[in-house]
């Protein structure tokens, strides 16, 4: 596991509890912990909730360990990637790792917007390359999306494929481009959302409770949005947009400004909501 992040833990979690050995990487013994802290809590949640036994718990945390070192990766079998949705580093990542893998190793990136066959021909590997792209939170979300490019063999897709299911998930294919299923349809909306606030059309709590009451959403689109991170949206967004140049997919000013100012969302303690109180409160603009 390459990244012990929110999505890293996660899927690192996941894995550890349908039986994998997972060594989870990350640049500092700081981000290894709380990662490590977040993975031991997410278990004892569903222990709490009798969802897991505490001796599944117990052999899945000893089935994980947590290094520093890329080398120390030299050996897996499969290497899935959860770092920052930054092209730029994440190739750096897949062309250290591709110098010290064995030649058979498969790579996934779990990134959500990004091309596969832009990390994928970085690497000498191109044909054992694809996307597992994992929704949060990991271990209560049953879907990955399988992603495909022009390259990835057959093979790589079975296996990437088989491998999902073991972890007790759904998979889906997907094609190689910029959203892939999900994030195509989702984003547009969840920006909408945020256009609605901008231009006046209606009060942040009215636009959730309007698509909770009225469409029978779990979660309003603007609360969704603090939970993917104000940053993450725009990001997301940014790079839809550069693929396709749909307005659709082109950020807000409102939504950028949120993310200037450090408005990320739930992870900032501030978004569209005030995650510091009981319940979280809108914070109108």
């Amino acid at each position: 596991m390459l990244g012990c992040g929110q999505m890293g833990s996660g899927i690192a979690q996941v894995a550890a509890v349908a039986g994998f050995d997972v060594l989870a990487r990350d640049v500092n013994a700081d981000q290894l912990a709380r990662g490590k802290k977040a993975i031991e809590a997410s278990l004892g949640r569903f222990v709490e909730k009798a969802k897991l036994a505490p001796e599944s718990r117990d052999a899945a945390l000893g089935r994980l360990r947590f290094t520093t070192s890329i080398e120390d990766l030299a050996s897996s079998d499969l290497v899935i990637e959860a770092v920052t949705e930054d092209l730029e580093l994440k190739n750096r990542m897949w062309t250290a790792l591709d110098l010290v893998c064995k030649p058979e190793t498969i790579f996934a990136s779990n990134t959500s917007s990004l091309p596969i066959i832009s990390m994928a021909t970085v690497t000498a590997r191109p044909d054992r390359f694809l996307g597992l792209h994992f929704f949060n939170p990991v271990p209560m979300m049953p879907l990955v999306e399988v992603v495909r490019s022009v390259v990835t063999s057959q093979e790589t897709i079975e296996a990437g494929t088989a491998f999902v299911r073991q972890l007790g998930k759904e998979p889906i294919a997907a094609p190689d481009s910029a959203g892939f299923i999900v994030n195509r349809l989702l984003i547009p909306y969840l920006l909408d959302a945020a256009r609605a606030v901008e231009r006046g059309v209606a009060s942040i709590r009215d636009v959730d409770l309007g698509m909770t009451l009225g469409c029978g959403h779990p979660m309003g689109p603007l609360t969704l949005l603090d939970f993917v991170g104000l940053d993450t949206a725009v990001k997301v967004g940014e790079i839809l947009y550069e693929e396709f140049r749909e307005v659709r997919y082109a950020p807000p000013p409102l939504l950028k400004r949120m993310v200037i100012a450090g408005w990320l969302g739930k992870k900032s303690g501030r978004g569209f909501y005030d995650w510091t109180t009981t319940p979280p409160t809108p914070v109108e603009p």
